[in-house]
């Protein structure tokens, strides 16, 4: 049976697009390529371990504590019907994107990574799709990478950073890639990660809470500004956590391209506000969104300003800071209609994912 054909079968009513899963355990990369800087997961406890990332030395840094439900499919299961959701889109955590690391080795990495997500969806179809990871600091094994996911592996697509070790979405480097994908016809979640300015907030927890809100934003203004959008209209494109603080400053994001087009509008002829929802003619917006924002109030206007066809659910799943009840807080939004819901809740990631 081809994986479309699985797919027509698959009639869910929550499919969540975002959540992390890692192997149980994979090779010490730190010794495999010769230099410090890769995460290890260092197992505490029968399912408990902590991801390590390894230091010059010897040494290693702990980063965070994961629970048997970041690796093991069954548990995740018993969890996922605990709360209704019918299936999870699989991608790797994306400390492991390792775009710091020479290509060859952050390739492999990929490939083992990818592997064992493809794994998972092949033995359980009906609640787990996936998607890969892929060098991007190399954009030629980056292509080839997402190719082998979607022709081999079976994957709807891949999940990338919102920037490449500091450089931005919209540089010419990286648009073989993106036409490629669009090619292909495969699913692109970027998802925030080194994120700008952290040795400088690094209390409070501030990289997560303001940083990544501000990637998201830079990659999607990078996209738009950068023309990728308007050279590929057909590319699909998902951005997490609401896609960050874009959505809420559009306003001051249209105002900086209506004054400043010698700075915002170079390489890009449709305005930002070209690429949100249009009410007066019914069109979406140009990209998608997942619907993680925490609060009622917040994902109404995020709805509005990109329409539910546009907003997909979304947990971050199986994170502290994601939805602890996927799907709750829109079940709970007086708002929306019984359509909308069931948009939000599985609709949008079908088209996103190729699923229907």
């Amino acid at each position: 049976m081809s994986w479309d054909r699985v797919y027509d079968f698959i009639t869910v009513d929550k499919i969540d697009l975002h959540t992390h899963i890692l192997p149980e355990r994979w090779p010490d990369w730190t010794a495999r390529s010769g230099y410090p800087g890769w995460i290890e997961l260092e197992h505490l406890a029968p399912g408990c371990a902590c991801m390590c990332r390894t230091e010059a030395g010897g040494g290693k840094t702990r980063f965070r504590e994961i629970s048997a439900n970041c690796w093991d499919p069954s548990v995740r299961e018993a969890e996922m019907d605990a709360c209704g959701v019918g299936m999870q889109v699989l991608s790797t955590v994306p400390v492991m994107f390792s775009y710091w690391a020479k290509a060859e080795d952050a390739h492999d990495l990929a490939r083992l990574l990818n592997d064992h997500i493809a794994e998972i969806c092949r033995e359980r179809p009906l609640r787990f799709c996936g998607l890969g990871t892929v060098p991007m600091q190399d954009p030629d094994r980056a292509c080839r990478e997402l190719e082998r996911c979607v022709f081999e592996l079976g994957l709807r697509g891949v999940q990338i950073g919102t920037n490449v070790h500091g450089l931005n979405l919209h540089e010419e480097r990286f648009f073989e890639f993106f036409r490629r994908a669009e090619a292909l016809g495969a699913a692109i979640f970027v998802h925030p990660w080194d994120m700008a300015g952290q040795a400088e907030m690094a209390k409070y927890w501030l990289p997560w809470l303001v940083g990544m809100p501000a990637e998201s934003s830079r990659a999607i203004c990078s996209l738009i500004f950068g023309g990728v959008f308007e050279r590929l209209p057909r590319l699909r494109v998902c951005v997490a956590h609401g896609g960050g603080a874009f959505a809420f400053t559009i306003g001051r994001v249209q105002h900086g391209y209506d004054c400043r087009p010698d700075l915002c509008a170079t390489d890009s002829s449709i305005p930002p506000r070209g690429y949100v929802a249009d009410a007066a003619t019914g069109r979406p917006a140009r990209f998608y969104v997942d619907a993680l924002v925490h609060d009622g109030p917040t994902l109404a206007q995020l709805v509005r300003i990109m329409d539910a066809r546009r907003v997909a659910l979304g947990s971050d799943y199986p994170f502290p800071l994601g939805e602890a009840q996927p799907g709750a807080l829109i079940e709970g939004m007086d708002e929306f209609d019984a359509s909308t819901k069931a948009r939000l809740l599985s609709g949008t990631a079908r088209e996103f994912l190729g699923l229907e």
